[in-house]
């Protein structure tokens, strides 16, 4: 009687086993020398997706050699916002000092302004190289690849020069898990092949039930959400049909679920993208959807926000129920204005219902009028400072004038000094209505400039020369005082509108004057730093308080209201000074002690200027 043999101990699994290992060894082979292909070519791809347009390149640099920091910080911010490219993961701007001016991340904009700690950033700015590298972030187990590309400009005139750099970082993982997408689709496939070699080789009836099986693992990844497999159709038999119906099942369910997702998808950008907060609400007021802005304007992160009550998150449970916002959706206004920074919100509400009428939520939508709200503030105290300010100069005209009508010209005591009150108070409001003129015409930009380069050694001295001369030829003057020069040795050749400037000097000095005790001395310094020019103007009067320092570049802002008043002031000289300033691409501040006086310091932009250069033939 032969013994019977194991199926593991048959020649039919010996051969199959043989042929299993060989066909297992081929198409390891040929698998790791097409993945290691596959990884280079995804990761060359990948890199060249992520590089930026050289447009985006040279507007970043344009914007790192600008004077205004913060205008130019806002740029890099807009112009890092329209990069469009999924694979980045964060874009950074770093100039040539290593300070942060701009980034991606619109959740980590506490960087901006700070130093770099990246010492790769570093080192590239001071060796003006490029550096690119693949690095493993053990904080969330991620790799990434880092690309840091120096940013030129030749604004300078003196050929290309850096000014900062632009770094890349983008996640690597899912190059990497496409190419394990694809070995795992090549592994399966060469099991699957093996493991049919080997059932062929062995069992000729397993022909029929194979079909079967892998039509029962493709609708188990269909289940899980795989739709990549398919069955293989084997004939035109029942199982054939069958296993094409599986197929058919598998390519519609996948259509489907990418549509679904391609919606959302679409849904989720459009919300990401917008200026506007909005959130959305089920029917009982917890949040299921809010985006990125309304996250930001309520401080809120996506894990607070997850499923608390709108009324909580918009802080209005003490005076709204849900109940009265589903059923008049009226709009409000909501103050989020904390210390350091205003914040004033419009929001309106609409329901999300079906067509049988049935509410299945609410949605809120988040306005940003802060800016809105600060100048119609601003306007109405405009408004009630104009009238205020003349508002006292007619009234005492009208007072002498009817004096004056009542029979009071007739005496010749009282009539010359009445209507020289009237004259005085009516050069006043002449001198505050040419004021107001001069700054409309600078808010509306129709101030036009006559520049030109001086020397601002001798234009300074020259505006000086002519108080001390007044002191000088006035024979009984209301106040002694000394001006005291403390000027560079080097000429300051800077380009500016000569008339405005002086403008602005003369209202500095005569605020000084006013202010200085009688015999006081004035301190007028002049350096140059940087390739700035700094002016400045010390008193030794009463001094600014604290409080009144940060408004005394405001329209007809006063520290003594009844002293500047009675002195002739228009309180419109110092917003008349910032505004010329301003417009000569400069800076004016006030640094104050009170009790020991006050000194205004005024910034220019300097460039070197050679006298000889202008004599230069070709």
């Amino acid at each position: 009687m032969n013994k019977k043999i194991r199926f593991f101990q048959s020649i039919n699994f010996k051969i199959a086993l043989v042929f299993a290992l060989m066909l297992l060894i081929t198409l390891e082979i040929v698998g790791a020398f097409f993945v290691r292909q596959l990884e280079q070519q995804n990761l060359s791809s990948f890199k060249q997706q992520i590089q930026l347009p050289t447009y985006i390149e040279n507007s970043l640099s344009d914007q790192l050699v600008r004077n205004n920091t913060s205008s130019a910080n806002s740029r890099i911010k807009s112009i890092l916002s329209d990069v469009n490219n999924s694979n980045i993961t964060e874009i950074r701007v770093i100039d040539s000092k290593g300070t942060v001016r701009g980034t991606s991340n619109v959740n980590d904009q506490t960087v901006v302004g700070q130093k770099t700690t990246d010492n790769n950033i570093k080192n590239a700015i001071y060796n003006n190289r490029s550096y690119q590298r693949d690095v493993y972030d053990t904080r969330d187990n991620t790799r990434y690849y880092v690309s840091i590309i120096p940013l030129m400009s030749s604004s300078g005139g003196n050929g290309n020069s850096l000014v900062g750099v632009l770094y890349i970082r983008a996640s690597l993982e899912g190059v990497y898990q496409s190419v394990n997408s694809i070995t795992l689709i090549y592994l399966s496939a060469a099991l699957i092949a093996i493991v049919l070699g080997l059932i062929m080789s062995v069992v000729i009836s397993r022909a029929i039930t194979r079909p079967i099986d892998e039509m029962k693992r493709q609708t188990v990844q269909i289940a899980q959400g795989d739709y990549s497999g398919q069955v293989r159709v084997y004939g035109t038999d029942e199982l054939g049909q069958l296993a094409s119906a599986v197929n058919n099942l598998s390519v519609r369910v996948e259509e489907a679920q990418e549509s679904t997702e391609a919606e959302r998808r679409r849904l989720d950008s459009v919300l990401a993208h917008m200026s506007d907060g909005v959130i959305s609400t089920d029917r009982r007021g917890n949040i299921n959807i809010i985006n990125s802005a309304a996250r930001e304007f309520l401080d809120v992160d996506e894990e607070q926000a997850e499923n608390a009550s709108l009324l909580d998150v918009l802080n209005i449970r003490d005076r709204y129920t849900l109940r009265e916002l589903l059923e008049d959706q009226d709009e409000m206004t909501l103050d989020f204005s904390h210390e350091g920074q205003d914040l004033i919100l419009h929001a309106s509400f609409s329901l999300v219902q079906r067509e049988s009428g049935f509410i299945s939520g609410l949605v809120c939508v988040l306005h940003d009028v802060t800016e809105q709200q600060k100048e119609e503030a601003d306007r109405r105290q405009f408004v009630s400072n104009v009238s205020h300010e003349l508002r006292t100069p007619l009234t005492s005209v009208r007072s002498y004038i009817d004096a004056l009508v009542d029979g009071a010209w007739k005496d010749p005591a009282v009539a010359p000094n009445f209507l020289h009150v009237a004259q005085d108070e009516t050069e006043r409001m002449i001198r505050m209505v040419n004021d107001l003129l001069s700054l409309s015409r600078m808010d509306s930009g129709t101030t036009k400039l006559e520049m030109e380069t001086v020397n601002l050694n001798e234009l300074f001295n020259y505006i000086l020369d002519r108080f001390d001369m007044m002191l000088k030829t006035d024979d009984n003057p209301q106040k002694q005082y000394h001006i005291e020069r403390d000027f560079t040795d080097k000429d300051l050749w800077v380009e500016i509108d000569t008339d405005r400037f002086t403008q602005v000097v003369d209202n500095i000095m005569n605020n000084a004057i006013k202010y200085s005790p009688d015999g006081g001395t004035i301190t007028c310094r002049l350096l140059e730093t940087h390739n700035q020019v700094i002016m400045s103007i010390s008193d030794q009067g009463l001094g600014i308080p604290r409080k009144d320092i940060s408004h005394i570049f405001d329209r007809f802002y006063r520290v003594d209201k009844a002293r500047a008043r009675a002195q002739g002031g228009t309180g419109l000289g110092l917003a008349i000074s910032k505004e010329v300033i301003q417009m000569l691409n400069g800076r004016i501040w006030v640094d104050s002690t009170e009790g020991k006086g006050s000194t205004f310091y005024i910034s220019l932009p300097f460039e070197q200027f050679d006298e000889e250069d202008d004599w230069d033939v070709d």
